[in-house]
This record gives C-alpha cells, structure tokens and sequence, in this order.
C-alpha cells in the first residue's frame, strides 16, 4: 500500500509538472501569435501607408505635369500671337495704302472721263486742271508687294523624343523597399524632451545624412525635427505623459533620394520641462519659459528655476547665446533660491562663470574650462556619494559633479549639509544679449 501511495504521489507529481509545462507551452505559443499578430499588422498598416503615399505621389505629379504642360502651351500660344501680329502689321500698312492709291486712282478716272466729256466751253479747262492733277499724283509710283517667300509661315517643331524621355523616367521612377537601412535605437527621457537616437542597420548602407521626424500620437502628419549627419537628437517641446511617434530615415553618400522609414516607434517622457521663474526684471523670458534673454533694464540678480526641477542622474544642459562677459557670470544649480545675490557664486551652489571659472560654495576651483561661446552648450552632470546618516534633520551629504563645457570637463565633489533630492538651477548675467535655453 505504501509503494502504491507512493507511486500515486509520483504519478501526480509528473502529471503537475506536465502540466506546468503545458501552461508554459501554450503561454510561449501565445506569445508567439501574438508577435505573429503585430507582424502582420505591420506588414499590412505599412502597405497601406506605403499605397496612400505612392496615390498621392503620383496624383501630385499628374497635377504638376498637367499644369506644366498647359504653361508651356499657353507660352507656346503666345508666341505664336506675337510673331502672328508682328508679321501681319507691314501687310496691313501695306493694304492700306494700295487701298488709299486704289481710292485716288477711281477719282482721277471720273475726274478724267468728265473733263473729256464735257462741254466744249468748260473743257479746256477742266482738261488742264485734270493733266496737273495726275502729275502731281506720280500715276508711276506703286508700293512693293512682299512676295510669299518673304513673309512669315508658322509651323509647330514637336520633337516625340520626349515622350520616351518622360516614359523612362517615369518607369524608372519610385522604388518600393521592405527593409530601411536604419532603425530607432533608444529613447531616453529628458525633462520636457525626449534624447532619441538611431543606428544603421544595413552594413552595405553609406550614409551621409539622417532625417528624423516625430508626431502627437493623435496628429496625422510627421514632421521634420532633425536633418543631419550625427545618430541622436534631443527633441524639445515635448509635453510630458504625451505618447509620440518617430521614425527615422537616411540618404545615401552622393545620393539625393531619402531611403525608406524606419518602423515607427513610441517614445515618451514623464519629466516635467525645465522653466525659469518669471517676474524678474532683468530678464525676458520665452512663451515656453525655458528660454530666458537679459533684456537692457539695470536691475541685477540671479534668475532662478520655476522649481527644483534638476534631479541627481539627469543631465542639466544650457545652450547659450553670448553677449558681453562680466566675471560675476554664473551658470550652474543650487539646493534653494536666495533674492538679494547678483551671482550663484555663492554658498550651496555651484556655477561656471561665462570666463570659464568654475565655483563651489562660492569659491573659486583651480581648475577651469574654457569660455563660454556662442552656441556651445554647458552640461551639469550629479551623483550621490553619501557620506553619513541622511534624515529629515539632514546630514552630511556629498554630490559627485560633473561641469562640461567645449569639450573639456570638471569633476569635483560638493558636500552638503542636508539631502538634496532635487536642486534649482539658475543665471545671471551683468550685460545684456545673453541668451540661455534649459533643457
């Protein structure tokens, strides 16, 4: 009875784990239609957009050559016109003045026929006056008819050759491709933007330059936000939570003609933008608020981020516009905002000044980067290295930083009093002409 119990216990225990594989197997299989299911779907939603596109391609192209060809008539209509009336102009003049002869010649006949017929009293006279007349009228003198081999005869030179010209560019026209030669790669999130970037996936494939296009899941068309020759793109303006879509194509070293698009991707960002605070009067700010302009009012001070938005881990950027430098400059970040200061060259902050010194806690590193130029960009780069107990009371608390500027960087380590789990960021600037964009 044992041994049989025993074998029942084995028996289920084998049946369980068939089982088991069984719901393993159907889970697999499902899976596996599943990714059938989206193969397909591709297939068919990228046929039908590829139909759409080659319909409306084509349907452009019959409503620019119908439209070029009526223009060429038309230019052609015209010339003829011209040369029409600028021919038949000397015949009219011509005719006119043969009618005019013709004219005077019928009223010297009657002229003549009555002076002949007259009386005998009248005409002698009349026989003189008609004799002046006629020689005063130069009877030998007739305008010169232009012969038909000297006038104008118009003709149309229609040469078919381009009907085969137009007929092999039209075949030749338009490919249709199932593999695009490069694909999105990554999304990383960016407050209010979204890093995106691509790689080529056809080894056969020279590039020369890329084109990225992005759209609102709810929009119907793409549009351009990139065209160039690096592998990544930060898109801006991106609404946070928002779900976008975007695909990426390329051209061909000494190629004009874009290759076909990659397969449309998703991406999105849940980080809220970056914002300066507005209300400050020595700066004017964008209708987004990430880009702050030092206008020319006098007032001084430091313009500070809308929140604490800059958290440890991301990547802080500003994108710069220069105008006049003062060594009091400051770019950087800061654990609270603090009116009264015209630079973050202060405690609890860290900055770069636009002569490349860098500040920590209000004091001056001897390491420095170069200057801040005109469309260069200054990255701020933190992570956490704690160095005691971290509670609400606070604690000691240290930020690896990294400040990057002109393809030169420093790092640097900044202690704190207190956990920070997220900083303010801020600027300020003597002269106006500065320009700064956040992202």
């Amino acid at each position: 009875a044992a041994a049989a119990e025993a074998e029942v216990r084995l028996l289920l225990q084998e049946a369980r784990e068939s089982i088991e594989a069984a719901r393993s197997y159907r889970r697999e299989l499902q899976q596996r239609l599943r990714g059938l299911h989206q193969a397909r779907e591709q297939i068919k939603e990228s046929a039908t957009l590829t139909r759409d596109v080659l319909e409306q391609h084509f349907s452009d192209l019959k409503g620019t050559l119908k439209k070029l060809l009526d223009e060429r008539l038309m230019s052609l209509l015209q010339e003829v016109d011209v040369i029409e009336q600028e021919s038949i102009k000397p015949l009219d003049e011509c005719q006119k003045l043969i009618e005019h002869g013709v004219s005077t010649a019928d009223d010297l006949l009657r002229e003549g026929e009555s002076a002949v017929d007259g009386d005998v009293g009248t005409q002698n006279e009349k026989l003189c006056n008609f004799t002046k007349k006629a020689l005063h009228i130069q009877l030998d003198s007739l305008p010169e008819v232009p012969s038909l081999v000297d006038v104008p005869c118009l003709s149309a030179q229609l040469d078919d050759c381009l009907l085969t010209i137009l007929k092999n560019q039209i075949f030749r026209h338009g490919t249709v491709a199932s593999r695009p030669p490069v694909q999105l790669e990554e999304f990383v999130e960016k407050p209010g933007g979204i890093l995106v970037r691509w790689c080529k996936v056809d080894d056969d494939f020279i590039p020369q330059d890329y084109r990225l296009q992005y759209r609102k899941s709810t929009a119907s068309h793409f549009e351009d936000v990139y065209v160039g020759s690096e592998t990544e793109f930060i898109v801006l303006h991106i609404d946070p939570n928002v779900d976008y879509q975007f695909r990426v194509c390329a051209r061909g070293d000494g190629r004009q003609e874009w290759s076909p698009w990659s397969v449309p991707q998703i991406g999105r960002t849940t980080l809220v933008p970056h914002e300066w605070t507005t209300g400050l009067e020595g700066y004017s700010l964008s209708s987004r608020r990430n880009i702050a302009l030092r206008n020319d009012s006098q007032s001084c001070g430091v313009l500070y981020s809308k929140a604490p938005t800059y958290f440890c881990g991301q990547t802080l950027t500003f994108r710069q516009t220069v105008g006049q430098p003062d060594r009091r400059d400051s770019l950087g970040v800061c654990v609270e905002q603090r009116n009264g200061y015209d630079s973050l060259q202060r405690d609890k902050a860290v900055c770069i000044s636009t002569n490349g010194a860098v500040f920590v806690n209000g004091k001056e590193m001897t390491n420095q980067l170069p200057a801040v130029t005109s469309g260069s960009t200054v990255t701020f780069d933190m992570e956490v290295v704690q160095l005691g107990p971290c509670s609400n009371e606070g604690g000691n608390f240290k930020l690896r930083v990294t400040i990057s500027s002109n393809n030169r960087e420093v790092v640097f380590d900044w202690v704190l009093d207190q956990c920070c789990g997220s900083l303010y960021f801020g600027c300020s600037f003597s002269y106006p002409g500065w320009k700064v964009l956040v992202f």
